[in-house]
């Protein structure tokens, strides 16, 4: 794999350093410049103001969504939008009953014009891959998966406030993205899988931001070799790279998908024009993947299963030591109790959801499994194909029947594997899955009640091979497996029986169905003129990720009830960061007391300093170095925002969706760009940012803050907000996107 230093140009279909034509001409001639124009508003092709041709979500954020939407005067839903149940599938956890917000999701569907997906019918991105998708379209989803490029669509997943805004017939406001040509030659070998050819992406740009917030678009010789499941399997990690979108030429494979789809009228040819000009490329030969495991505890921690089993012991120290980065010394972490015989031995294997749910997967872990037996130890493994039409045609294949012969569970599309609401492994165990993410805790363990396993993440091929071996790491390379490329037949009936779609009729005349734990947003102040805040925590992990803003798994149920969600809010990072946080909300007097002595010693600085501190605006905020890596949810930041967060401060961001998230719950997305080291402030110091309401409406590059340290010491540094559009301006001024819309 190489990774361009400059920008490239496709020309004769090969990538080049130059071309005649240049530059400015050659960013035209990409995909992605003209999907995006396609659905520009603006008239400015660098400022785009994007309206997407269809949005979707699921029950983890639909409730918040609509809500929101509502509040901001919502009568109809303006385009398409899917509403699936596929995260709180469960009807009954953590004390809630998630089956209210099924009932609110349906009725909703009816009185606004919507699809309503019941639960266990399809996993959010399966059904839109088969039912929404159209060559040159765009879809906007609230779940950070919402990747559909290898069907010709252009797809983004953002937090709730984006969808709120396209129901509200606003716009998605972007700057015109970079975009990364991934050129693909090669086929690959026989046991490797897309999720194999995927996480040596992410291995090779995550930590360097190569397609940070850019378009990755797939181009060369090699997607000819690529069946359509195989390219939407690489397709769907492509948000593990922090990547905005991704777009991939067709073929008659992709018209082939279509039209077992019934829907022959969505496919066109998509390619690039000669000369298109990339900011960057990178060259994959797929002759030379192999599978590959994603060790804890994230996508980009991987190697080859070869490298693995060769340097075992080295690999797991490795491994503690990012365990360290992430638990400190709360935990001793370890997998070397997992190593028999020099063996790595794993205790369950998960294939399953928007990533390993797919047909083909599937089928490849039967053939390898066919004959075999998983054994009747420790080791367990879980199926869960991505849809109800996907799983009657492995029930009429056979496939099901070489599964479960071999001691596997079939079960019905669920999201919960991927982020811990689903197969939980025992306390100390390791568990392989072919899903989306391993992040902390994303299995599900709870390590402030004492209990922590792992996950890594691998091809369903090599997680059958592995099971086939009685839970020893096992590549699927080492079965000489004659693979059966079974033949998919897809029945649309079995939506038309149980899929609500109101085909873009209203029925206002519907009453929408609550359940006690759906709640309305708590109101939320415009921006005053000066800011007093003050820093409840700090953390200093290289990335923090929206799990560890607010953990996901037992916590879903709480996803309609912002004060009851907001209650888990960094709990399993920080879990004193809701109690000071409600402190300075509620101005408990010991924060009194506090904001007296920061207001007094702003004042021995300058006396008009503290009268401006004395009478400013109050919230708190928190300091990461990288925060937002992760998942789309808007709950990693409204429930700060509900708790009186009024900022984060921050080195980077580590997606647009988290930043986006905070301006539109009227969180000052704050930079400060001296690094981690020697910070000015520290947890439990206030910081005041005078004429914090003049820099956002007068779009001032920075303003000086003050940092009040316990001993009365005053620092002053410089924090910016980066680039903001007018409207993510007006919002925050106004205290968040409700405020705004509501005027």
């Amino acid at each position: 794999m190489e990774l361009w230093q400059k920008g490239a140009y496709l020309v004769n279909g090969k990538l080049e350093e130059n071309y005649a034509a240049g530059i400015d001409a050659g960013r035209k001639n990409t995909m992605a410049y003209s999907i995006l124009q396609k659905h520009n508003t603006s008239g400015d092709d660098t400022k785009l103001k994007i309206k997407f041709d269809k949005i979707t979500s699921h029950d983890i954020t639909y409730v918040g969504i609509i809500q929101t939407a509502r509040a901001s005067g919502l009568e109809k839903f303006p385009l398409p939008y899917v509403l699936t149940n596929c995260h709180n599938s469960l009807c009954a956890v953590g004390g809630t009953i998630n089956e209210d917000d099924h009932m609110f999701g349906l009725t909703c569907a009816q009185k606004y014009g919507g699809i309503y997906v019941p639960p266990h019918q399809a996993v959010i991105h399966q059904f839109a891959r088969e039912m929404l998708a159209e060559c040159g379209a765009m879809i906007l989803g609230s779940d950070s998966h919402t990747r559909y490029g290898a069907l010709g669509t252009m797809a983004i997943g953002e937090g709730g406030g984006e969808l709120a805004k396209q129901l509200l017939n606003k716009t998605y406001d972007v700057a015109y993205p970079g975009v990364v040509a991934i050129y693909l030659t090669g086929t690959p070998v026989a046991g490797v899988g897309p999720q194999d050819v995927a996480l040596a992406i992410i291995k090779a740009v995550f930590d360097n931001g190569y397609v940070k917030n850019k378009v990755m678009e797939f181009v060369g010789p090699g997607i000819a070799n690529l069946s359509a499941d195989f390219r939407i399997g690489i397709d769907v990690m492509t948000t593990e790279t922090t990547c905005l979108s991704s777009i991939w030429k067709t073929d008659s494979k992709v018209e082939e998908w279509y039209a077992v789809h019934g829907r022959p009228e969505a496919y066109k040819e998509i390619n690039p024009g000669e000369g298109a000009y990339y900011d960057g490329a990178i060259e994959i030969n797929l002759d030379e993947i192999r599978p590959m495991i994603a060790m804890p505890f994230h996508p980009s921690c991987a190697y080859t299963i070869d490298e693995v089993n060769k340097n075992l012991m080295d690999i797991l120290d490795e491994t503690e030591k990012r365990a360290k980065v992430s638990f400190g010394d709360k935990v001793n972490f370890t997998l070397k109790n997992k190593v028999i015989d020099n063996k790595l031995y794993v205790d369950q294997g998960v294939i399953a959801g928007c990533a390993g749910g797919g047909f083909e997967n599937i089928c490849a872990a039967a053939d390898i499994l066919k004959g075999k037996d998983t054994g009747n130890g420790k080791f367990l493994l879980n199926v869960y194909p991505a849809s109800m039409p996907v799983y009657q045609e492995l029930m009429k294949n056979g496939a099901f029947s070489a599964l479960v012969s071999a001691g596997a569970i079939v079960k019905t599309a669920f999201c919960g594997p991927c982020f811990g609401a689903g197969d939980t492994p025992a306390n100390g165990a390791f568990s392989i899955r072919h899903s989306t993410r391993n992040f902390p805790n994303r299995e599900g363990s709870k390590i402030q009640n004492g209990q922590l396993s792992s996950v890594a993440l691998m091809d369903a091929r090599s997680i059958a091979a592995t099971a086939a071996n009685k839970g020893f790491l096992t590549a699927a390379t080492e079965y000489d497996t004659e693979f059966s490329n079974k033949k998919y037949f897809f029945d649309g009936d079995i939506y038309k029986k149980r899929v609500y779609d109101s085909k873009g009729v209203a029925h206002p005349e519907v009453e929408i169905q609550f359940g006690p734990n759906i709640k309305d947003w708590p109101e939320q102040k415009a921006l005053g003129d000066d800011l007093l805040v003050k820093v409840v925590s700090e953390i200093h992990d290289p990335v923090t990720t929206t799990d560890e803003l607010i953990p996901s798994g037992e916590t879903s149920s709480f996803r309609s009830n912002p004060l009851g969600l907001a209650e888990f809010t960094l709990s399993r990072k920080d879990p004193a960061y809701v109690g000071r946080a409600k402190a300075v909300r509620d101005l408990t007097d010991d924060v009194k007391a506090e904001i007296k002595a920061a207001v007094d010693a702003l004042s021995k600085k300058d006396a008009e300093l503290g009268k401006k501190a004395g009478e400013a605006q109050t919230g708190s905020t928190i300091f990461a170095v990288k925060p937002g890596d992760g998942s789309a949810r808007e709950q990693a930041a409204s429930c700060q925002r509900v708790l009186g967060a009024s900022a984060n401060i921050a080195n980077e961001y580590a997606t647009k969706r988290y930043r986006s998230n905070l301006i539109n719950w009227g969180m000052l997305p704050f930079i400060y760009k001296d690094g981690d080291k020697n910070l000015p402030f520290a947890n439990d110091d206030y910081v005041f940012i005078p004429g914090v309401k003049k820099m956002i409406a007068e779009k001032l590059p920075s303003i000086t803050a003050y940092a009040v340290k316990k001993d009365g010491t005053v620092k002053d540094f410089e924090l910016s907000v980066g680039d903001l559009t007018d409207d993510e301006r007006k919002i925050i001024l106004a205290g968040c996107l409700i405020n705004f819309y509501r005027g």
